[in-house]
């Protein structure tokens, strides 16, 4: 498994929150469902995310914005508009007043919003990912708090596809939604990815490395190995001492340090695959016993694999890496 393929194989959406909202100027919507990953495009109209403590950002038809959780943020049509409606946890819908409009809103399938709309509405899709292990914990700590791809790079055909599919209610009709919301948020992470300024992680710029490329793919295609710095040293074509320092000075962190964290990471997925022990996890990332992985685990995310499993720290998502962009928009293509 290469660097990439690592990193994008974690989104797969289970049951992901999917809607299509219309909105009539003024408005403004305060997110606070505590989601570790949305995605949104406009359809029709523009607006403005702005993310708790983080310049706002504006979205114009056919971008696509990934937003980072669990932080709120807000979107609305202008930056100064004040919040008339917030959605907590369980996507309830209530006024600054308290009123819940969650069903009285409520447009049909997967649609919600104003009953009227004219040539000044705004129209929205979105999609939630609902639990961080959708994603990958790897790439939730990687990510900006918000990342805008413009519409020239945006896929117009799959975002078509989604309008269309969003307000069906066929047999199957979770499974197509889900992928799609996949596919619309993997092609987002490959353009930012692909962009040098863009501000994407130390460990993925690395795999063009001559030395340390060979090294991270032989830790990302093998965790479960015994790997010593000493054996990639010498698959790497370097010595141990060169490889060490060639690893931490791109990477950020020594070889070793790098594979926990990657074994680690693989882990908490693999945790929430519901016949997924914690021994069988532990073998399958290179751990030789429940008890080792159980140690480390606690060790690094404060609670053990058991309690992780069963929610304790589900939630939990890595702060952003000091000095990372809050905000990243993607050149047009």
């Amino acid at each position: 498994m290469d660097t990439l393929t690592g990193l994008l194989e974690g989104p797969k959406a289970r049951g992901a929150f999917l809607l299509k909202a219309v909105y009539n100027p003024p408005w403004a919507v305060r997110i606070e469902d505590r989601a570790p990953l949305s995605v949104a495009t406009m359809v029709h109209g523009s607006s403005w995310v702005l993310p708790d403590g983080g310049e706002p950002v504006r979205i114009s038809p056919g971008d696509v914005a990934v937003i980072r959780g669990p932080e709120p943020y807000t979107i609305g049509d202008a930056p100064d508009t004040p919040v008339q409606i917030t959605v907590d946890p369980e996507q309830r819908c209530t006024t600054g007043a308290g009123e819940d409009v969650s069903e009285s809103m409520a447009l049909g399938v997967r649609t919600w919003g104003a009953e009227f709309q004219d040539a000044g509405s705004a129209v929205m899709l979105s999609g939630t990912y609902q639990a961080p292990s959708e994603i990958g914990r790897r790439l939730l700590s990687a990510l900006p708090a918000v990342l805008v791809r413009p519409a020239a790079a945006a896929d117009a055909t799959l975002i078509g596809l989604l309008a269309s599919e969003i307000s069906r209610d066929e047999p199957g009709q979770e499974i197509v939604l889900d992928r799609l919301l996949d596919l619309l948020l993997i092609g987002v992470l490959r353009t930012w990815l692909a962009d040098p300024g863009s501000g994407a992680p130390a460990w993925y710029r690395a795999q063009g490395d001559p030395v340390v490329g060979p090294a991270l793919r032989m830790l990302h295609e093998n965790p479960a190995h015994g790997w010593t710095v000493e054996e990639l040293g010498v698959k790497a074509g370097v010595s141990r001492a060169s490889l060490a320092r060639r690893f931490t000075e791109l990477v950020g962190e020594p070889p070793m340090a790098y594979l926990t964290g990657w074994r680690l990471a693989l882990a908490a997925d693999l945790l929430r695959e519901p016949d997924a022990t914690v021994a069988t996890v532990a073998r399958r990332v290179g751990y030789g016993s429940a008890f080792a992985l159980s140690t480390a685990f606690k060790r690094v995310r404060g609670v053990s694999p058991q309690e992780f499993r069963t929610g304790a720290g589900v939630q939990a998502v890595p702060p952003l890496m000091p000095g990372a962009a809050r905000t990243v928009v993607l050149p047009g293509a």
